[in-house]
């Protein structure tokens, strides 16, 4: 008699409104993998659109989210104990992805038609789809096991879109490294989860910070090696040193969009999963991801912008060579807070600073790669020294790149990069981290001489007469949509910066 009570308690309903985003775009990348196969060669194209449109549609069912948190996958008999939650947190990140999914598909059209000979159109929409509804399952993830699967769900498409141009050498060695380093740190990663599962008997994040505290002794030490072994594959995904040597080239051999699609939503995908494992399922070792964050964050600072620093203006790609080496150096700033979060009596709030720092640095980034895009149309070389009298040829692009440097500078015009890293810096401040803080502030200084350096070339004589050519239409969209986004965030800093103030969790 008792079969058909526990047969029912074994069912879980889905709330489908709560996992739309993620399976929005999961469906799409489907349905472009099967349309794939009937178009014709010269309707391929619309595939492109097809997958803007999902992605977008995506992002805007966010909104009905709003309201509340949501969860679902839930442990029979406990409410709270669940394998998906859309919190703010969650639909933070997601905006995140989705739009950082959404800019990089409209640099993906013009790329596509630019090359099509060398990239398959399906495969490449179905990949990026595919990653992004990967990247938009982790910030909801909130068991290890569904954690480590949106990783690779994000993470697998992405090996195969860096190495997808035909023929191209440099393309399948970027896409190497990149894979044979990610799956190392997975494994090491996956290896820590087995260990605090032995520990714990758990994989829910929320169940194993309440029994990491009740360890037993034995137990003590394998714990503390699974909790550093879990965050070693996550650091990999923040690009954050000794994790790092993967981007300069992979970056360089991938597509443009691609390469902007990593810097950003890979980023995100990396950050998320380090806050979850740390705040929500490791609080109790604060004391060893800690200092170990705070060392890496001024590693990683230190690294990237030295890096960038040594870039010369005529070697060939330099231009997403300084980007790759900027980004590793931002990836230092963003950690800086998740690293005060083992200190500060609040880790809300400083997980708050990281998520704000995330968002003004997604907008001007992803813009900034859009303008490389364009220079890269007419100079396949991408020098910094092919930027030199872009006002004289395209004025806005000119500028709005300008801006962008500026913002990733923390100098006014970009207010939102000053503000973001000020609440980064009192993150620090406020958590005892004095030393940090004056790692970042050199750190900064470091950042001001390339980004200028690379501004004020923009607004030089240029070498011969200036060429002008026309700028599709998916490129101007990406242009305006960054650039739009870059000056409302710096005429109203408060949009993203109350998070830092409020928290998220």
């Amino acid at each position: 008699m008792s079969a058909q009570p526990l047969a029912e308690s074994a069912v879980q309903s889905v709330d489908w409104l709560a996992i739309a985003p993620p399976t929005i775009a999961a469906v799409v990348a489907l349905v472009v993998l099967v349309a794939d196969l009937f178009l014709p060669e010269p309707r391929k194209a619309a595939l492109g659109w097809v997958s803007v449109a999902g992605l977008a549609a995506a992002a805007l069912m966010l909104l009905p989210l709003l309201d509340g948190d949501r969860s679902t996958f839930c442990a029979t008999g406990h409410a709270r104990v669940c394998s998906y939650t859309a919190d703010r947190f969650t639909l933070v990140v997601q905006l995140l992805v989705l739009g950082g999914a959404l800019l990089a598909a409209l640099l993906s059209v013009t790329n596509l038609a630019d090359d099509r000979r060398r990239v398959p159109a399906g495969e490449f929409w179905f990949l990026l789809l595919s990653s992004a509804a990967g990247a938009a399952l982790l910030p909801a993830s909130r068991d290890l096991a569904t954690l480590i699967v949106a990783l690779e769900v994000a993470s697998l498409p992405a090996f195969a879109l860096v190495g997808i141009r035909h023929g191209d050498k440099r393309s399948s060695e970027a896409a190497l490294k990149f894979f044979l380093s990610s799956v190392t740190a997975t494994a090491v990663s996956l290896m820590g989860i087995s260990f605090v599962y032995a520990t714990t008997g758990t994989l829910y994040l929320t169940e194993v910070a309440r029994r990491l505290t009740h360890v037993d002794g034995q137990l003590h030490t394998l714990a503390q090696t699974g909790v550093v072994l879990t965050l070693v594959g996550f650091a990999f995904k923040t690009a954050a040193v000794p994790f790092h040597f993967w981007v300069p080239d992979t970056y360089v051999g991938a597509p443009l969009p691609v390469a902007a699609y990593l810097s950003v939503v890979g980023k995100a995908v990396g950050f998320s999963g380090l806050i979850l494992v740390t705040v929500v399922a490791f609080p109790s070792y604060a004391d060893v991801w800690g200092p170990a964050l705070a060392a890496l964050a001024a590693l990683t600072m230190t690294v990237g912008n030295v890096g960038a620093l040594r870039q010369r203006t005529t070697r060939a790609y330099s231009a997403v060579r300084l980007l790759a080496w900027s980004s590793v150096g931002q990836a230092g700033y963003l950690l800086v807070p998740i690293a005060a979060a083992g200190y500060a009596a609040d880790p809300q709030k400083a997980i708050g600073s990281t998520v704000a720092y995330a968002l003004m640095y997604a907008a001007v980034n992803l813009g900034a790669f859009a303008v490389a895009a364009l220079v890269g149309r007419g100079r396949s070389l991408n020098r910094i020294a092919d930027y030199r009298g872009l006002y004289a040829t395209h004025p806005l692009a000119a500028l709005l790149l300008a801006f962008f440097l500026l913002c990733l500078a923390g100098l006014p015009p970009g207010v939102i990069g000053l503000f973001a890293k000020v609440t980064v810096f009192s993150a620090a401040v406020d958590a005892g981290l004095g030393w940090l803080a004056v790692v970042m502030a050199v750190n900064v200084v470091i950042g001001l001489f390339y980004y200028l350096q690379w501004t004020a070339l923009l607004f030089r004589a240029p070498d011969g007469e200036p060429v002008r050519h026309r700028v599709p239409a998916p490129l101007t969209a990406a242009l305006a949509l960054t650039g739009v986004l870059g000056v409302a965030l710096s005429g109203a800093p408060q949009l993203v910066l109350r998070f830092a103030a409020t928290g998220l969790f």
